[in-house]
Parts: structure tokens; sequence; C-alpha cells
């Protein structure tokens, strides 16, 4: 058995004896995806992951970043770079950058060849617990002394987590009282069938600090948060009923920002986020944001730029992370980190300063927040993450599966691929899913059920056989699922179909604009469904696609053969 099995193994068994109400929970792995950035050169270019570096004299450093703050970490990376240090032997110290997801920095840096020798996540919390795993993993029993993944870590930025709302939003949700509490979004939403609020999956800070907040808020304290708090059975029920009222979950902060930028009023009413968010989106000029302020008290993303403790890391590239974390912590960086909406780490630089964003023009506020919460320990955490799994919103999924003739060859066994990470991702025993196959006809219909050890083979199993013959009938399909969800007549739960297709549509009885108007009635007065539409490969119908994703509140995304799987990955947590 491996030590990552070994610990979600004793997870699950101090969860069972705490909690005494027979959870199981268990921790997942992702899949590594590595998008590079080449910045040792003055210009940037994105490539594919190159080998890895073996000069023992090199003083290349690869860092890996959390996209929230890409541009803010090219920018800084991009002014290191142009200072064109040396080392004492005379290698030019340069920094090349790849953008990552914080629990596949920790899933790689776990390995014996992460691709990166230091990494700067959206908060401290991963590498705790990078050190906790670490350490379980390579423990020496006849030692007291546990080994740690993480050589040595800096902080460079902050920014406390705040609830981002239209300013009428903002101003409802106030009321009298001013402060807004995370169950004033319960008691809105439970007023409000049209009120929509969003955390990011527990893979990132926003929606961990999000999720540790209800945590603290539920047991009724603002530090010292135990594994008994966390299980005890009305911390759960206070969790659980906030979680519950839980629009979507999501892939991370930047792409929601985004989203509320485009979509406005039409996507969600209040978003979790990090304040530098709110700040950079009204600098910008956009449809003002409100950072609130959770009355329980907050964290904060801590931003740490860390370099691991690894025997192929070359002295040179020590030197290369020192010069780094020195650079970054002079005043004119600090000011620029600021300038970009983040609190700077070296607390002497003002933040009512001549041009600061932290201000109330632009929605955010300076003296807040007044109550910071205590980042628990690693081992706490660990167990919040569990039980996210049992206190979030359940979902509904139906899996719409092209098998048509032209996905036959390498599409087909990417898909199969890319089906069993979405599959993998989904965790715990509350979420239910179903799959639709077709090619020319509708086939194999496998129901909505909750993913249970038997239920999961019989997924595998279907997905292990599929393939690829006949025409396209893509609408023919998703409305197979669609009329399936409404028959469940589930509101409880988030409801979505993900449909891929790599061909246009040629075989279905019914018609796109029939089918937009069933959904649009449907979504109104029945069940809301939404459809997340994948088109892999260049000749995949996007008009229709984007028609489906638009009606229903989805989103069209585009695969191909290279990024399929993390695709089905990245939306796998939005449920």
């Amino acid at each position: 058995m491996t030590g990552k099995k070994q610990k979600n193994n004793r997870t699950f068994l101090r969860i069972a004896v705490l909690a005494l109400v027979g959870l199981v929970f268990i921790c997942f792995a992702c899949t590594l995806i590595l998008i590079v950035v080449d910045r040792v050169d003055d210009s940037a270019s994105r490539q594919a992951p190159e080998a890895p570096i073996t000069d023992p004299s090199s003083a290349i450093l690869v860092l890996a970043y959390s996209p929230e703050k890409a541009d803010l970490v090219v920018d800084l990376v991009q002014a290191f770079n142009d200072t064109r240090q040396r080392s004492p032997d005379d290698e030019l110290m340069q920094v090349r950058l790849v953008e990552l997801a914080p629990d596949q920095m920790v899933e790689a840096a776990l390995g014996d060849t992460p691709g990166f020798q230091a990494l700067t996540p959206d908060a401290s919390l991963w590498l705790d617990q990078l050190d906790l795993r670490w350490a379980e993993i390579h423990r020496d029993g006849e030692s007291d002394i546990a080994p740690r993944r993480v050589a040595d870590s800096s902080r460079y930025a902050v920014s406390p987590i705040v609830i981002a709302a239209w300013p009428e939003v903002a101003q409802v949700l106030r009321g009298t009282n001013l402060q807004v509490g995370w169950t004033d979004l319960q008691a809105r939403a439970a007023e409000d069938d049209g009120f929509r609020w969003s955390h990011a999956s527990t893979s990132y800070a926003s929606g961990m600090l999000a999720t540790l907040a209800e945590f603290y808020a539920g047991a009724g304290k603002t530090r010292a948060l135990s594994e008994e708090d966390v299980l005890k059975q009305e911390t759960l029920d206070y969790v659980r009923d906030v979680e519950s009222t839980i629009s979507l979950y999501g892939e991370n902060e930047a792409t929601a920002m985004q989203r509320m930028r485009d979509q406005g009023r039409d996507y969600l009413d209040a978003l979790i986020v990090m304040e530098a968010l709110v700040a950079q989106h009204n600098q910008a000029g956009n449809d003002p944001l409100v950072a609130i302020y959770p009355r329980e008290g907050t964290l904060w993303e801590d931003h740490p730029l860390a370099l691991l403790d690894d025997p192929s890391i070359t002295d040179n590239q020590r030197r290369t992370f020192i010069a780094l974390s020195e650079f970054l912590r002079r005043p004119e960086q600090q000011k620029h980190i600021l300038a970009r909406g983040f609190r700077p780490a070296d607390l002497s630089i003002p933040l009512d300063s001549p041009g600061s964003p932290i201000s109330i023009a632009n929605g955010v506020d300076p003296k807040e927040p007044q109550t910071t919460l205590q980042m628990p320990g690693p081992t706490v955490v660990d167990v919040v993450q569990n039980a996210w799994w049992y206190t979030k919103r359940p979902s509904n999924v139906f899996l719409v599966v092209d098998t048509s003739g032209s996905m036959e060859g390498d599409k087909i066994e990417n898909v199969r691929a890319a089906l069993d990470t979405f599959v993998d991702q989904i965790q715990g025993t509350q979420d239910r899913v179903g799959m639709v196959e077709f090619a020319g006809t509708v086939y194999n219909i496998i129901p909505l059920a909750v993913i249970d050890d038997v239920h999961r083979q019989t997924l595998e199993q279907s997905i292990l056989s599929l393939y690829a013959g006949g025409d396209t009938a893509l609408l023919d399909a998703v409305r197979a699922a669609y009329v399936r969800m409404q028959r469940e007549g589930d509101t409880d739960r988030i409801n979505a179909i993900v449909a891929m297709t790599d061909g246009q549509e040629n075989a279905s009885g019914v018609d796109l604009a029939d089918l937009m108007s069933e959904i649009a009635r449907e979504n109104d007065r029945g069940v809301p469904v939404v459809i997340f539409a994948i088109g892999y490969g260049n000749d995949a119908d996007f008009a229709v696609l984007n028609a489906l994703a638009e009606v229903s509140g989805g989103q069209a995304r585009e695969g191909d053969i290279e990024t399929i799987s993390e695709l089905y990955r990245l939306l796998s947590q939005y449920f």
C-alpha cells in the first residue's frame, strides 16, 4: 500500500471515530498537466514542458505558480530576469514559470521529478499539506523528526478572502446590520430562488479558506479550530445548510471573476474571492463590485514563495531562489504588488499611500477585516477538506458522450481516459452520475446513481467499452439527459450535463430551436439544469455548443488530444 493510501485510510478512521456518523471520506489525487511559460528571455512564450535541467551548475530556477495571480507573477519574474544577476561562478540566474493549480503542485512535489524546484501557490496551507503528506510517506519509524519537502519559504503578498457582490446585492445582504455572515447568504438564497452565489472547489485557497471559515462559524470560534470542532454534528449541519445554497462550485477564482466580467449579473450575485481580485476588477473600470468581509471573520491567501528540499537542486538554483525572494521583498517590488491590488508583505508600506487600490473607491476597505481567523494546523485542514465531500451541495451529472465514426482512433482513447479522470474526481457518497452515449442514435443510457463502488465500476466498464461508429445525434442525446433530469425533479442538487462532441449535428430528430425553447422554459419553471459543452477538435459545431451552454447558463469549452483529460478534470470541480 502506498503512503498516500495509508494517509487516506488513517484520515477515514480518525473521522469515523470522532464524528460517530459513519462518514466515508476519500482524498483524491489529480492528474498533472503543466503549461510552461518560458521567461528566460525578454519575451514570453507558451510551449510544451521542457526536459529536466540536468546541468549541475545551472542557475535556472523553475517556479510553479497558481493561476489567480498570473499577471503579477509574470511581471515580477520578468523584472527579476531583467536584472540579469549572476552566481559566484558567473552563471546567469533566471526563473522559468509553470502555471499549475495548487493541488496539482502538491501532487507533483510528492513525486521524484516534479518538474519545478520552487512554487508559489495561493496559500501556505498547501505547503503544510505537502509536508504532512511527505512525512507520512517518508517518515523513518526510528526517528522522531518528520522529514520535510519544503526547504525554505517566505511570503511576498497577502489578500483576505471576501464576498464579492454587486452593490445592490451587497445592500440587500447588509440590510440594517451592515455586517454580513454566512447565514445571510443562506437566508437570501432561501428567500429568492434567483439568488446565485459560489465559491471555488477546495482545490483552491479561496474555496478551501471559505470552507474553513464556514466550519469556524459553525463551531462558534475564531481560533484553535480542532478536529473535534469540525466533526461535531451541529458544525457539520451548519456547513451543510450554508453549502446547500451554492449554485455551482468552480475551478478557480480568476476564471470565475472573468465570467463575472463577461456575463455580469446573469452569472452570479456573489462570489468568494480574495480581495485583490475585487480591487483589480474595479481598477479596470468594470461594472463595480463590492467586497464584503464576513462578520464571523476571514482567512487570508498569503502567497508564499517556497523552495523544495530535493538533492537534484543545484547550489546555483538555491542562490537564484534566495535572490528572487530578496528581490520580491524590495520596497519597489512591494509597491508594485500593492499597485496590483494585493497587500504587501512589508507592513511598513501604508495601504492608504497615494494611488493605492486598497480603497473604498475600489470597493475594498483597508480597515478590514476586523476579525482574522487563526489558520488551523494541517491535520485539521485535512479533515475539513475531506469533510467537505459530506457537507458540499450534492450534484446530479449526466455525461453525454459522442461515439460517432469521427471519434475513431486516438480521440476515443483519449475520451476514455478523460471520462475516467472525471469519474475519479467525484468522491464521497453524495453525488449522482449517469451517462448517455450517442452516435447516429442515442443508446446505452446509464441512469443517475450515487457513486458507490458498484456504480463506479458500472461507469468504468461502460467507458472502457466505448467504440466509435455512425453519425452524430448530439441534440437527441442532450435532450435525453435533460428530460431525465426534469423527471427526477431534484431541486436540492446541482443539476448539470457535460456534453462532448467532435463533429457537426446531423442525425437528431429534435432541432436546436425547439430544444433551446424547452430548456429555457423548463429551467425557469422546473429543475434548473446547466449544460457544459465540450467541442473536441476543429470540426466540432461550436455554434450549437455555445447555444446550448448559453441558454442553460453553462459554458462551452474547446478541447483537443492534449487537453481533453485536463478539461474534464477542471469541469469536475464545478460539482
